[in-house]
Parts: C-alpha cells; structure tokens; sequence
C-alpha cells in the first residue's frame, strides 16, 4: 500500500529551524503558545502518518475537503468529513491517514507550551472530532493565511512569533466558539438564557430561586447545577453580581447617590448594598466613583 508523509502537489509546508524554536522558547511572549510546524495538504492521495512513541506537540487537523481518520491511543478511531477538525494531545500515539477514495484535503499545525493544552481544554478541542459551519471557513483560512506567511516569511523576527502566537489562540478560540454543539449542550444554553434574560428585566426587583426555576423550566437545584458549571455562582449570588456590575455603570454615568442607585436595583438598604459592593468590587461605591477610568 502507497503511504505518503508529505509531497502532495500545491502542498504548503513549513517547519521552524531548530535555532529559531530554541530563541523563541525562551522569550516570555511566545513561550507559553507557539508554532513549531504548518503546513496545507490538498487532496493528499496515500496521506499517512504514524507516531507509535507519540510527539511533544499539540497536533490540529482541520478537514476542508474529502475523508479521513485518525486513531489515537491505539484504540479510539474517528472519521474526519468537510469542515470537521480534531486536535491531538501532545504525549498521545497516533495514526491518521486521507480516504482511498475521496482523499482529504487537510490544514493542520503543531502548538507547542505551557498554556496550550490549557487553552485547547478550556474550549473543549480535546473531545474528539468537532463540525464548524461553512460560514466559519472564511475566518479560518484568512487566520491560518496569516500565520502561515508570517511564519514562511519572516521566522527569523521575533515581533512575527509574538503575532502569530496571538492569531493561533484566536483560531483555536473561533473553532471552539463555532464548533457544532451537542444537543444536551445546546439545551444547557438555552435554559441559561432563558433564566439571564429575566434576571435582565427584574435587575430593579428581587426574584427568588423558585421563580427563576420555573421561568427557565427547571427544578432549582438543576438550575442551581447549571448556573454552577457555567458561572462558578448559584443563580441567586450571579444575579447580585449583575446588580452590582449595574451598580458600577451608574456610578461611572450618573450622578445619582449610592441610595439611589441602591433603591433603584432593588435593594432598600443602602448599607448592605454598599457592604455587598465592597466584598464583589474590593471597594466602596464611593472610592469605585472616585477612581479615574477610561
């Protein structure tokens, strides 16, 4: 069986000379998320790729046209279709290889430090293959465009790495933000916005957890899950918190004293309200509107 690693026509490829990655691993701007290699594919016949030990980078593989799979740990296999991508833990054995019959055409680059796998867990990029839609593409190519000739280009400039470092971590956080969602995820979403939109209309009152269940169609302590999850705060506690960020805005536009903008939030007592924007700001209401800003 034919197996290609690279040399694939109109192909793009790109790996950093080892003193350049040596330079750039030491400079505080770069070192925490950088790219070693990158590279694009177009309809790569025989494409394969075998690494039995693993490597030290975060591998992305981003299918824009055609099939293929990709097999990591030596037991999990996943297909990649169009506009479908996946990302390969760095310490992971892996193979991947193009379909035989309808080769895929794949961009694809290497991270590598300390804040990347971080960064890649937080937007959830390690679960397995992942779908953007079509109309992400653009901004996909045009990031990747720039990455690639800054990198081609200019790799000997340090001011380029620290460009391209911050271009890659909005790539990766537009493929995360864009990526198709589960149905169970999609519905987390809408319960959430469901329960902030009316924490929004009742920002002058008071609610009370049992009304804000059953606005969102939950028990409370589900709700309560959610809010926990998503908010790191109970939906009670992050409502206070969105009273106290409206706080902040009329100190900044008004001139209305902390009793008024206290009542007009619903909280009467104008000393728990400053006690409460204390212990969220690390300030009282009058030195936050004492602070020079902007």
């Amino acid at each position: 069986m034919i197996q290609k690693q690279d040399g694939f026509e109109s192909e793009k490829l790109f790996v950093l000379p080892e003193y350049v990655l040596r330079e750039i691993s030491n400079h505080p701007l770069i070192s925490p998320f950088f790219v070693t290699d990158i590279g694009y594919f177009p309809r790569a016949k025989y494409h394969y790729r075998e690494r039995i030990d693993a490597c030290d980078t975060h591998i992305l593989i981003y299918c824009a046209d055609g099939e293929g799979w990709v097999e990591l740990n030596h037991d999990k296999n996943f297909l990649l279709k169009s506009h479908m991508f996946i990302v390969i833990p760095a310490g992971t054995p892996h193979r991947y290889g193009a379909d035989e019959q309808n080769p895929w055409s794949i961009y694809w680059f290497h991270l590598k430090g300390a804040e990347v796998l971080t960064f890649i867990n937080s937007f959830g990029l390690s679960e397995g293959p992942l779908q953007i839609p079509l109309s992400s593409f653009v901004k996909f190519i045009e990031l990747f465009d720039q990455c690639f000739v800054s990198l081609s280009d200019k790799s000997y400039s340090q001011l380029h790495h620290i460009s391209t470092s911050q271009i890659m971590r909005y790539l990766l956080s537009s493929l995360g933000l864009a990526s198709v969602r589960t149905g169970q995820e999609e519905r987390k979403e809408f319960y959430l916005e469901k329960a902030i939109h009316f924490m929004n209309d009742k920002i002058a009152s008071s609610i009370k957890l049992a009304e804000l269940a059953k606005v969102a169609g939950l028990s409370t302590q589900h709700l309560t899950y959610l809010f926990k999850q998503e908010t790191g705060f109970p939906p009670i506690d992050y409502f206070l918190r969105m009273k106290i960020q409206r706080a902040g805005q009329l100190l900044d536009l008004t001139e209305n004293s902390v009793k008024e903008i206290s009542s007009s939030l619903g909280i009467d007592d104008p000393y728990y309200f400053s006690r409460l924007f204390k212990k969220i700001n690390n300030c009282s209401p009058t030195e936050y509107r004492k602070r020079k800003k902007g």
